[in-house]
């Protein structure tokens, strides 16, 4: 693969993504962060292709697209004599014995809708980030690949010997293919493939049912929610970042990061895309499992990325077995950002953390015994809005007292008072107004700057970057405030390049920077509507849309002049901010019947 244009399947426990001829090029096992069973989207490995394709013999063209309103993908191929086959693809998900059942599995259903086509399936999982190829046993009707540390079967009503030799043969029926746990299967294949279809088709369909979108952009909310769906670990709450490790974010940069862990940073944005969709118990698991990273601390720090079971040392290292994305390596494993100070993490714990005191939705509401936790937190916030930081950036080489992570700051001990307010505890509502107030003035007099006429990206600095966008989301400032009409005029002059705003455009640890950060074109449309600026902000975001890749589904960054996609896919935070934005912009339902 040499571009983005894949398809995202997954259940809440594993995930895989698909190129445009069904080609299945990555796929974590057991879980979103284990081992790349399909890696080949990162280059052909060591030990095997790492991918599990099903190719047509005499291929002339294909055709692909999710079934409607959920996270099946079927993608058609068509051979030059008039033959036709339907693949269909996903993992299962539904309610099963009163539980959730998400296995560790992925099936895919191979139907002839035309013609005599030829197919050929070629499956060839690698262990060990690709360096390890697997022990192959097979049985009447599956194949076991074998490592030290993991065992997939297939099982299927396909010849055994095709798969296992790779020879063609004329497709005369529907075959099914189930990948997945070593552990015999109770049904024939094509029984089971074609009961766990129509449950999950009817999960996905009844999830959808559920939530709360705007009148205008249905189709791209729906599918970004499913996105953000798939992104998140059932068994812990967890959301990472990204389904991938080390896509490059712009071309032969070096700019290669494991984006699959859960960023407490996105957590505020998350939560409240969230929240607007109406997925309460998407939302409350998150929030659980941020409150338990809170209270693991006892009274210390927090880091700014954690493992999706909250393990807190994500060692980084370079994968050797694998070039890279369009061999632009290094691909890397593990992400050191965890060992980073970034002072942000504070206010974005406790600000989702508050939607637990004030949300009537939610099944166990935040207690004073919370608050007691989350006051713990907003103790190290008091001491550290003014220290130096890695920032939202995490430049790792240099540290500055960033403007965004003192508002942070601000943000955790003003929420802290709301919180207090609403407990009817007097006496730290009026402790923690009094601490937000005098962390508020510093804030305005020293990252203001006023011959520039805008707040800065660090105190007593001259430069921008674009969380700056965000002071009135975040309550900082009201948007009839000129500072804040100021500050989004800087950066417009500044950061924007073309339709696209970067994250800054000063040198830092890889140069200078080439693509644009995707979210931050979306705080900008969100800034334009809290200034009143209603059409320039649709227009835009209809641009937007039209960045994203066939299938609905946007990376982390784009480059400015050819709008292609880059970085880790797909991003949970560019469909965040693609959710916030329409929830925004949209017309409302009023007059449409």
């Amino acid at each position: 693969m040499d571009n983005l244009e894949l398809g995202l399947i997954g259940n809440g426990s594993i995930s895989a993504l698909i190129g445009p001829l069904a080609q299945m090029v990555w796929s974590c096992m057991p879980r979103f962060d284990g081992d790349p069973v399909f890696c080949s989207l990162l280059g052909k490995p060591e030990a095997s292709r790492g991918e599990f394709s099903i190719e047509v013999m005499d291929f002339s063209r294909a055709e692909q697209s999710y079934i409607r309103n959920t996270a099946i993908l079927v993608t058609t191929l068509y051979d030059e004599g008039g033959g036709a086959v339907e693949i269909t693809d996903f993992a299962p998900r539904f309610k099963q014995f009163g539980r959730s059942f998400y296995p560790m599995m992925l099936v895919r259903r191979v139907r002839r809708l035309a013609g005599s086509p030829s197919v050929r399936i070629r499956l060839e999982p690698a262990f060990g980030y690709g360096a390890e190829a697997p022990d192959v046993t097979f049985g009447s009707n599956h194949v076991r690949y074998v490592s030290p540390q993991l065992v997939v079967r297939l099982t299927t009503d396909a010849s055994i010997a095709a798969v296992l030799e790779q020879t063609p043969f004329v497709l005369d029926g529907d075959v099914t293919l189930i990948l997945g746990p070593d552990e015999t299967l109770s049904d024939n294949p094509g029984e089971l493939g074609q009961r766990f279809f129509g449950a999950t088709r009817n999960y996905w369909r009844d999830w959808v049912r559920f939530l709360g979108i705007p009148f205008e952009w249905q189709e791209a909310v729906i599918r970004a929610a499913i996105t953000i769906k798939l992104a998140a670990l059932e068994d812990t709450g967890a959301i990472v970042a990204a389904m991938t490790t080390s896509l490059p974010e712009a071309p032969c940069s070096g700019r290669n990061w494991d984006y699959r862990y859960c960023w407490l940073r996105d957590s505020y944005f998350v939560v409240s895309a969230l929240n607007r969709l109406s997925v309460t118990r998407t939302m409350e698991r998150y929030l659980h499992y941020i409150i338990n990273l809170a209270a693991a601390q006892r009274g210390g720090g927090l880091q700014p990325v954690y493992g999706l079971s909250g393990r807190p040392d994500l060692k980084e290292e370079i994968v050797a077995s694998l070039p890279g994305f369009g061999g632009m390596g290094p691909v890397r494993k593990g992400n050191d950002a965890c060992r980073q100070r970034q002072n942000d993490v504070y206010g974005a714990a406790i600000l989702s953390a508050t939607h637990m005191f004030f949300d009537e939705r939610i099944e166990h509401m935040g207690n004073a015994g919370l608050f007691a936790q989350l006051e713990s937190l907003g103790e190290l916030a008091r001491v550290a809005y003014d220290k130096p930081d890695a920032g939202i950036w995490e430049f790792r080489s240099k540290e500055k007292v960033h403007t965004y992570s003192s508002v942070m700051c601000w943000v955790a001990c003003d929420r802290l008072g709301r919180i207090a307010t609403k407990l009817g505890l007097k006496d730290r509502a009026a402790y923690w107004r009094g601490v937000s107030e005098q962390i508020h003035a510093v804030i305005c007099e020293r990252a203001w700057n006023r011959e520039m006429g805008t707040f800065v990206e660090s105190f007593d600095g001259n430069e921008l970057d674009a969380s700056l966008l965000l002071l009135h989301e975040l309550g900082f400032l009201p948007a009839g405030d000129p500072r804040f009409a100021g500050t989004v005029a800087a950066v417009e002059r500044d950061l924007k390049r073309g339709d696209f705003i970067f994250r800054y455009t000063g040198e830092d640890d890889f140069g200078t920077p080439t693509t644009a950060f995707l979210v931050c074109t979306f705080w900008y449309i969100d800034a334009l509507a809290a200034l009143g600026r209603i059409e320039e902000a649709r227009g835009l975001f209809l641009k937007l849309l039209g960045c994203r890749n066939s299938l609905g589904l946007l990376s982390e960054d784009i480059d400015p002049v050819s709008r292609r996609l880059w970085g880790n896919f797909p991003q949970t935070y560019s469909m965040v901010g693609l959710i916030n934005s329409a929830m925004r912009l949209s017309k409302g339902w009023e007059g449409v019947f």
